[in-house]
């Protein structure tokens, strides 16, 4: 329906401007025709707003503040041109056309780039509500700015509505440029259960986020570039081991901090708009803190992963995430991983590649951290989806297929890998958490 609209509303622009062109028009009638013409594309666009597809969101905010103002300043000309008699030009004509005709094309793009997803249907019989606030650690200097403030870790809580009793916890930390959305219908699914989520962001390697001033803080330009060149030739071990221990260590100080604030339960200390404070008191007071799960995709799984290592940890889940946390040095070539014993029950999800490079690696005798803490772990559950891909772990493909692609998917039907990815992940956390039930998982899904 989208495309149908944008046909229309284009077609609407350059067939009024084929339509001049054929004759001499005064620029008084040419600029009431002109507003005629933008009040009916308004009008169209509203009209076609019944049909599926269409609607007022995001999607089309920047088409219809267009179309508005494009009316606006058509009624200013006009009353402008009311009494002119000249004959209006007709390189007026073309460029006005054509220029009509980019706006609306480009206006249009976020339909395109973006669905009309609002989410997947959850199971569970609570509603889940949302609230948010930032955690400020002042035992960290944030090191991306220099004028001496600590480091803040904004957290989003998803809880279920009318729960009275206490509930397990499962913190979840987002990939490279991720923002705390970026598994929504996890979050949303684990509440609906019986679960108090807290997604955090990590700030510079977030996509965008905000401080407690407002701030719109975006990607720090240095980790973007670094994370698009750190494996190209050229670079050695030891340089990529360095560069990846930074972004982990931020990390997982984020985490840590993240948990013990939690256990702490000292809310004063954080930093909770007004209109947020009843759901983020509401969302704390449910949490069992004796009952704690980690989750993070890629590297949000890594900064998982080794804060499990945690005693306090009772489970994590790493959705297609590299290990980085556990990789303790480099001897010449060779990543020296971390040996100790994994005590804590651990999912690990894989798309396709990376499990067949886990295999490979398995077979050429390559020291992978994956592979290592898998063997060394008490309690593991290995699997992938077949012909997946890095950010099919996710909503975005659902969200926005196009900006997903370009980031690395696979052919698989999106809307059964993440229903079955959220169901096994709630049936995992209800076995170690809840003590529910017996966890297994296939080979490969």
């Amino acid at each position: 329906m989208t495309v149908l609209l944008l046909s229309v509303l284009i077609i609407l622009e350059l067939g009024f401007m084929v339509f001049e062109l054929t004759r001499a028009t005064a620029k008084k009638e040419w600029t009431t025709k002109r507003t005629i013409l933008n009040a009916a594309e308004l009008v169209v666009f509203f009209a076609m707003v019944l049909l599926p597809g269409i609607d007022t969101s995001f999607r089309f905010a920047g088409l219809i503040f267009m179309l508005v103002l494009r009316l606006v300043v058509s009624g200013i000309f006009w009353l402008a041109n009311r009494k002119s008699t000249k004959t209006k030009k007709k390189a007026a004509i073309v460029l006005g056309g054509l220029l009509g005709a980019v706006l609306i094309a480009s206006s249009s793009l976020p339909a395109f780039l973006f669905t009309d997803y609002e989410g997947r249907p959850t199971t569970g019989p609570y509603k889940p509500l949302l609230a948010n606030a930032i955690l400020i650690d002042r035992s960290r200097v944030e090191e991306f700015e220099n004028d001496g403030s600590f480091r803040e870790v904004p957290v989003y809580f998803i809880y279920p509505e009318g729960a009275t009793e206490k509930m397990p916890l499962v913190i979840f930390s987002h990939g490279a440029f991720g923002y705390y959305q970026s598994n929504a219908s996890m979050f949303m699914e684990l509440a609906s259960n019986g679960y108090v989520v807290a997604s955090i962001e990590h700030p510079y390697h977030s996509i965008f986020t905000h401080d407690s001033t407002g701030k719109t803080i975006i990607a720090d330009r240095k980790f973007l570039n670094d994370s698009m060149t750190i494996g190209t030739s050229g670079v050695s071990e030891a340089e990529i081991f360095e560069v990846i221990s930074k972004w982990m260590e931020l990390r997982i100080g984020d985490m840590n901090f993240a948990i013990d604030s939690f256990k702490a339960k000292d809310t004063d200390s954080w930093y909770i708009e007004d209109g947020q404070k009843e759901g983020v008191l509401k969302a704390v007071s449910l949490i069992d803190t004796s009952k704690i799960g980690l989750i993070g995709h890629s590297m949000g799984g890594a900064t998982a992963v080794t804060c499990g290592r945690r005693d306090d940890i009772s489970a994590v889940v790493d959705l297609d995430g590299t290990m980085l946390g556990e990789n303790l040095g480099v001897n010449g070539d060779e990543i020296i991983v971390n040996e100790e014993p994994y005590h804590t029950p651990l999912l690990n999800f894989q798309n396709q590649q990376h499990h067949d490079d886990a295999v490979e690696a398995e077979r050429i005798g390559y020291k992978y951290s994956n592979n290592t803490i898998i063997k060394n772990a008490d309690t593991v559950y290995t699997t992938y989806f077949a012909n997946s891909g890095h950010m099919d772990f996710t909503d975005l493909p659902l969200f926005s297929p196009f900006l997903a692609k370009n980031l690395g998917t696979g052919d698989v039907d999106n809307v059964v890998m993440i229903d079955t990815l959220n169901g096994l992940v709630v049936r995992f956390f209800d076995c170690y958490l809840k003590g529910e039930g017996n966890f297994s998982v296939n080979e490969y899904y």
